[in-house]
């Protein structure tokens, strides 16, 4: 079986030397049904040991398949494999951002609403795949938490911008006040 001799379950996280980084997102009979991101569906023996297992999760551990495909889309996003469109909403649509300086002898500077909108969005996004860099990553569990504070801190400071998203979900939360 796998470098662990236990059966793979549905959700753990694999790395193929010719199909690179991938997810279980099945078990038939004989093979695992893996998705990756360059090559799709792939069956991969159950046999088959010479791949390097990130994250095993037993094959009993139900998974229910909102939360593969979750999972899944967090494997995309973190290596880039797909961009989220995230709608601006509706009472934007066509405007336009102006700065105004106080001082009334320099010049102000517009934008289109959507670019600022976009540009929003893709710092979200990258702080998203360095979120999950991090916790992929071999810093200690210390360390870990120490940088998700401040990435926590990154989307506080955000959420002024939670005005300009259509859906209340795609908007940034920060820290829960007590």
């Amino acid at each position: 079986m796998s470098e662990t001799n236990e059966l793979l379950g549905v959700g753990s996280r694999v790395k193929h030397p010719a199909y690179g980084d991938g997810v279980i997102i099945g078990l038939d009979v004989a093979a695992y049904k893996a998705v990756f991101m360059t090559y799709g569906v792939k069956l991969v023996g159950k046999e088959y040991d010479n791949w390097e297992i990130i994250e095993a999760i037993p094959a009993e551990h139900s998974i229910s398949f909102s939360e593969t495909e979750k999972s899944l889309k967090r494997l995309l996003v973190t290596f880039n494999g797909i961009n989220e469109t995230v709608d601006l909403g509706d009472k934007w649509d066509g405007g336009t951002l102006v700065l105004k300086p106080g001082d009334p002898s320099l010049k102000s500077y517009e934008m289109p609403i959507d670019t600022f909108f976009h540009k929003i969005v893709m710092v979200r996004d990258r702080i998203r795949v360095m979120e999950q860099r991090i916790n992929s990553s071999k810093l200690t569990d210390e360390e870990k938490v120490n940088l998700q504070q401040y990435i926590t801190r990154i989307y506080g400071s955000l959420t002024s911008f939670n005005i300009l998203f259509r859906y209340k979900e795609e908007s940034f939360k920060g820290e829960k006040k007590s």
